[in-house]
């Protein structure tokens, strides 16, 4: 049996490599960013310091700030209509699993036009989404490089399932530097959420000698770096090996199209109407055990 992985075709990864990151951006030839990403990091001033980091290449952006966790039909149809509106050619996702989720939601509906709903499933589209570049502000799901678009359908109170070539962000940006001071509740989800995956990709009836790979040095790292993480937030060089971590587990479910691991999936079903961060906890009896009382809540 054949395998295939769907990766972006560049990942930039390392300490302050946002800046190398920019130039390559600018070097793709767009012309106005979407950028979208949720309320927090919009607050906090990171949406506008990319936008400012854009503006220094000569490339426009408009922000929208309505990607909420577990994103849903509302948030990509209202990402859509700025995007339209704002005439942008290429969407910048920025955050974690929920802003790129629902990137790609948006950028896949610009030039399929339609509904998100309409792509439920396996390579639905018909066309390639429009350019979509994800910064990666946390480590969890690795949705900044996989097939993946996990859509709430709040009126079927369903995670709409789009598994799709064509949904794959064109480059990916891992800087530690993003991802440093993170809530110690948040780190800790986070790296369960990872390690799930990890575990899930390694137990998978569709692994494969090389995820089998990716998923055992996964664990390895997560292992030896989730608890000092949770406690010093601040160490750079801890988070070189955590945005590593989190790329890697990614890799394995670039090719398997369904998860594994029955708290993973208990947690898909809760998540659809609590934090995935609460679900984690509810759903695993290591993640309850591991994770900070305040994790719901990140």
């Amino acid at each position: 049996m054949s395998s295939t992985f769907f990766i972006p075709a560049v990942n930039i990864m390392g300490t302050d490599c946002l800046d190398e990151a920019m130039i390559a951006i600018r070097n793709y030839g767009f012309r106005k960013a979407l950028i979208v990403t949720d309320a927090g990091l919009a607050k906090a001033g990171v949406a506008s310091m990319i936008a400012e980091k854009l503006a220094m290449q000569d490339i426009d952006s408009v922000i929208y700030d309505g990607a909420k966790p577990n994103p849903n039909v509302d948030n990509v149809e209202k990402g859509l209509a700025l995007l339209q509106q704002s005439d942008c050619d290429f969407v910048v996702s920025l955050g974690g699993g929920s802003p790129h989720d629902c990137a790609k939601g948006i950028a896949l509906c610009a030039t399929n036009g339609g509904h998100i709903g309409d792509y439920e499933g396996v390579d639905q589209s018909s066309r390639p989404q429009l350019p979509l570049v994800a910064i990666n502000t946390t480590a969890g799901t690795a949705s900044e490089m996989t097939r993946f678009c996990i859509i709430t359908d709040e009126s079927r109170h369903v995670k709409m399932a789009i598994v799709d070539r064509n949904v794959t962000p064109l480059l990916s940006v891992n800087d530690p530097s993003l991802m440093v001071g993170m809530p110690k509740g948040l780190t800790a989800a986070t790296g369960m959420d990872a390690l799930t995956h990890a575990i899930e990709a390694y137990v998978s009836t569709a692994a494969t000698p090389i995820t089998d790979a990716c998923a055992i040095k996964a664990i390895e790292l997560i292992s030896a770096n989730l608890r000092l993480a949770v406690r010093d937030g601040s160490d750079k060089a801890r988070g070189k090996t955590w945005r590593t971590r989190n790329f890697l587990p990614g890799w394995p479910s670039t090719m398997r199209p369904w998860v594994s691991c029955m708290p993973w999936r208990t947690n898909w079903a809760v998540s659809t109407t609590c934090p995935t961060a609460c679900a984690t906890r509810c759903c695993c009896p290591t993640c309850k055990a591991s994770t900070p009382a305040s994790a719901p809540n990140a």
